[in-house]
């Protein structure tokens, strides 16, 4: 059986430092991501100018396309200091206050999964966005007051995958909200090059191709499978990717053409077979193959939907003639029951 991690976009903590060391450091090096490149290197060269703080920067879309990154890329360009957080990791009051109070002047502050903040991490956020400061509550019972303590001048990026659980009151104070979306193939391509001339692996055009084929349209998942097809080409032959030796490790992984991994066919298989191509609730899919309905409405279902394989619609998940045709399932009359035995 495939590990299933090799084509989620979700990243494990041993993959921290790797791809630390293939992240792009400034903008004009990050590929792909036209128009939002363009909206923020404006809006940089205009902070710089006016010698004031970056608008807060909202940064959503699906896992693994750069959030962090192009955080890092904003206060590499702003050449001012970097802090970073994550929500879940702010837990009290004291935990927030603590930072911000010792902010210096136009610091980048990143909070990752900013939709998991406590809600009264949140209710605190909201001043120190908006007018940066920091209220306090001092004493208890009827004689607490709040205390007002103001703080330097910073930008805060927010990095989420669903956007939806960030609140109207926090998305309001955040000048720039900016989506990310999918990769093309080309795109994927210059970033496998990229990454092999980082790994001092050769690569030739072909073989970066078919890596970036089934690179689900995400970066991290390139970069994941770079290195297992380097480590195949190292162990079973001359250390040069091409793409008969791409395609024979990444069908050894068990990752199709199109990037699928065995869960992605269960999905489909489940919709055309045992459906008769819907439409079927997300609920009922992810109890038919042992999956959480929500993994697969946030890990899955986005990419089998940019594929053409998979609709939304108000009744369920409806599979297409593509989708069909594909994995090779004949569409059954309307009329007709799959077999019990």
């Amino acid at each position: 059986m495939p590990d299933a991690r090799i084509v989620s976009a979700a990243s494990s903590p041993e993959e921290a430092q790797f791809e630390a060391g293939l992240r792009p450091r400034r903008l004009a090096d990050f590929t792909g991501q036209t128009k939002l490149k363009e909206n923020l290197a404006i809006a940089i060269a205009a902070a710089r100018h006016r010698g004031d703080a970056l608008d807060h920067v909202l940064l959503y879309g699906p896992p693994g396309l750069g959030k962090t990154t192009l955080a890092a890329i904003i206060a590499e360009e702003l050449e001012v200091p970097f802090d970073q957080t994550s929500g879940p990791v702010l837990q009290k009051k004291l935990d927030l206050s603590g930072v911000l109070s010792t902010i210096r002047p136009r610091q980048v502050f990143f909070i990752d999964e900013i939709h998991r903040l406590m809600p009264d991490i949140e209710e605190m956020l909201y001043s120190a966005l908006e007018d940066f400061s920091l209220d306090i509550l001092i004493g208890s019972g009827p004689g607490a007051r709040t205390h007002s303590i103001p703080i330097q001048k910073f930008t805060a990026i927010g990095a989420t995958t669903r956007q939806g659980l960030v609140s109207a009151p926090l998305r309001g104070r955040f000048g720039l909200v900016l989506r990310l979306n999918h990769y093309d193939v080309p795109e994927l391509e210059t970033i496998v090059r990229r990454s092999a001339k980082l790994l001092n692996v050769t690569i030739d055009a072909e073989g970066a191709a078919e890596v970036a084929r089934r690179s689900r349209g995400t970066p991290r998942i390139a970069n994941r499978l770079l290195r297992r097809v380097r480590d195949f080409a190292q162990v079973r032959a001359d250390g040069k990717i091409t793409r008969a030796i791409a395609e024979t490790a990444l069908n050894l992984l068990e990752v199709d053409p199109f990037g699928l991994d065995e869960i992605d066919q269960k999905i489909m298989l489940t919709v055309l077979d045992k459906y008769r191509g819907g439409p079927v609730g997300v609920n009922t899919i992810g109890a038919s193959i042992g999956e959480e309905a929500e993994t697969i409405e946030e890990v899955y279902e986005p990419y089998l939907i940019q594929l053409g394989f998979l609709n939304r619609t108000p009744r369920g998940r409806v599979g297409t003639s593509l989708a069909f045709e594909y994995f090779k399932v004949n569409r059954r009359p309307e009329g007709s029951q799959p077999a019990l035995f």
